[in-house]
């Protein structure tokens, strides 16, 4: 029994180091075509600095490499072991499918803690020092200052968000005014603006179309003024503390990790309470509690991309334990020994699972279809659906 163990888990595991190999480098060579080698070609970076923007991609491409590579492995070892009447001949010495494959739920399992770390920690970390190390060989500064889908606090009593900047147009910009660090005292919204050059300093300016100032007066009482445009130059805000000794680009909520994404939610759901009291307020108007109302909701859809990008994580930590119970049954049904058919069948479930994926992404804009949760719906299928897979290769059904 322990001869077959050792004898199946080392299968997996030089598979495994084959499969992550390959899948790594794919992943590693679409992004170095798409960022790092224009940056060659151009001039702006140096072979040394391109060797160390690939080592830092290199832990971002094991992310993905990760679960797609042991799903293949788990596909072409039991393909083999099955078509090679291997199976046949451990179940005829009294041994079940279940016991043999112990050691290797196992190892998915710590697969699945290598994975947590790769995708909470050192991923996003390595992701984030790569962009930072991109932004200092193309030297865009300016869009640097202001990135999207991301509050910045470096100025004193001020906080910046824009959830789109295309080189310069932006999209939805909220500016909050604050006392004390958390208290928001007024809030500047605008559905477009840009960012132009400053003639003061080296800092833009913020240029907001028909912006709404929503602001509380000492009584308590709200108020809220339309503009048809608002200039916001940065050189004349004070730098924080903070600011001075952090230069570095801040990471936008994708790249975020796990104990950042916190944090930012926890900041976020302290700035909502801004708008929240007024909106309940029986002292202010019905049309003014509607626009109160819409800008606490709007808040709120900032708030739901932080939560998808928390739930990415973790849920995504735990595909390695679900392909594999997929994986298993599926190559000892498969019976063949051929590489091709265990790489295309892996490849269409990666598909499957990453769709959930990206429609949970794609929906982090809309709270009211929960799609936090959307995240966890293929580890849930492809459990269930391993485990009666498992269940039935077991009773050899």
């Amino acid at each position: 029994m322990k001869t077959l163990h050792k004898y199946l888990v080392g299968q997996v595991l030089a598979t495994l180091l084959l499969t992550v190999a390959v899948f790594a480098f794919v992943v590693l060579l679409l992004n170095v075509l798409k960022d790092v080698l224009p940056l060659l070609f151009s001039g702006n970076a140096s072979l040394w600095l391109v060797a160390k923007a690939i080592g830092l991609l290199l832990p971002f491409a094991c992310v993905y490499a990760l679960p797609m590579g042991f799903i293949t492995a788990t596909l072409l070892v039991f393909g083999r072991f099955s078509a090679e009447q291997e199976l046949t001949a451990a179940r005829a010495g009294g041994i079940s499918l279940l016991s043999l494959i112990s050691p290797v739920l196992l190892l998915s399992l710590l697969c699945c803690v290598l994975s947590a770390w790769f995708n909470m920690d050192i991923g996003p970390r390595s992701r984030v020092a790569f962009l930072n190390l991109k932004h200092d060989m193309v030297a865009e500064m300016a869009n640097a200052q202001i990135p999207e889908g991301r509050y910045i606090n470096e100025f004193r009593n001020y906080i910046i968000y824009v959830r789109k900047n295309d080189g310069g147009n932006l999209e939805d910009v909220m500016i909050y005014k604050v006392e004390n660090e958390s208290n928001v005292v007024a809030t500047v919204i605008a559905p477009s603006g840009k960012i132009v050059s400053s003639p003061i300093g080296p800092l833009p300016i913020l240029h907001l179309d028909r912006p709404q100032t929503f602001r509380v007066s000492p009584n308590g009482a709200p108020n809220v003024m339309s503009f048809s445009q608002f200039d916001l130059d940065l050189n004349g805000l004070e730098s924080s503390s903070k600011a001075q000794t952090n230069k570095v680009v801040k990471p936008k909520i994708s790249d975020m990790t796990f104990l950042q994404l916190r944090q930012e939610l926890r900041n976020l759901e302290r700035l909502n309470l801004g708008v929240a009291p007024a909106a309940t307020s029986t002292n202010v108007s019905a049309e003014l509690r509607s626009q109160l109302t819409a800008m606490q909701k709007q808040q709120k859809d900032f708030i739901e991309p932080v939560r998808v990008a928390m739930h990415r994580e973790i849920a995504f930590s735990f595909a390695c334990f679900g392909f594999t119970l997929v994986g298993i049954p599926l190559g000892i049904r498969v019976h063949r020994r051929e590489t091709n058919i265990g790489i295309l069948m892996a490849l269409v479930l990666v598909m499957v699972y990453y769709a959930f994926v990206m429609l949970g992404n794609s929906l982090s804009g809309r709270p009211e279809f929960f799609p936090h949760l959307i995240l966890w719906v293929p580890n849930f299928i492809f459990q269930a659906v391993g485990a009666v897979l498992l269940w039935r290769a077991n009773r050899g059904i």
